[in-house]
């Protein structure tokens, strides 16, 4: 586990920065700033497009991890810092047309792995976080 200054987040493995679980948009914003490198600026356009997606979308972080729902009480997105990609987990993912390229353990979550040097094809995020949020969320 890497130390922080004061003030700093810890970044545990894989540069996943620790954040008290909180509700709302202000934890999941510090969780963002603090993401290491040109992840942070990944994050602010993800929830960036998924505020535009899903207008009155709920935030909360729980496990270290930004969670994305309709009610606040079910999650449809979460992310996911790993040491050279950012890990997006559609909670009904295998229901997606088409389905996110991550298999899971779990047979509904499928999983979008997105490095540095990928190209980020906005609208396929879009429309899978528009479908996302449409379907029965899971409770976390």
């Amino acid at each position: 586990m890497n130390t922080a200054t004061a003030g700093e987040p810890v970044l545990l493995s894989g540069g996943n920065p620790q954040i008290a679980k909180g509700y709302g948009d202000a934890p999941v914003q510090a969780y963002i700033a603090a993401m290491p490198g040109w992840k942070s600026d990944l994050g602010r356009r993800l929830d960036a497009l998924i505020g535009e997606t899903v207008p009155g979308v709920h935030k909360a972080v729980k496990w270290n991890s930004p969670l994305y729902g309709k009610d606040g009480e079910s999650w449809f997105l979460s992310l996911h810092c790993f040491t050279k990609y950012v890990k997006v987990a559609f909670f009904r993912g295998a229901a997606l047309q088409p389905m996110p390229p991550g298999a899971s353990k779990s047979a509904d979550t499928r999983y979008l792995d997105i490095r540095e040097t990928d190209v980020f094809d906005e609208a396929q995020f879009v429309s899978w976080v528009k479908q996302a949020s449409q379907l029965p969320g899971e409770r976390l």
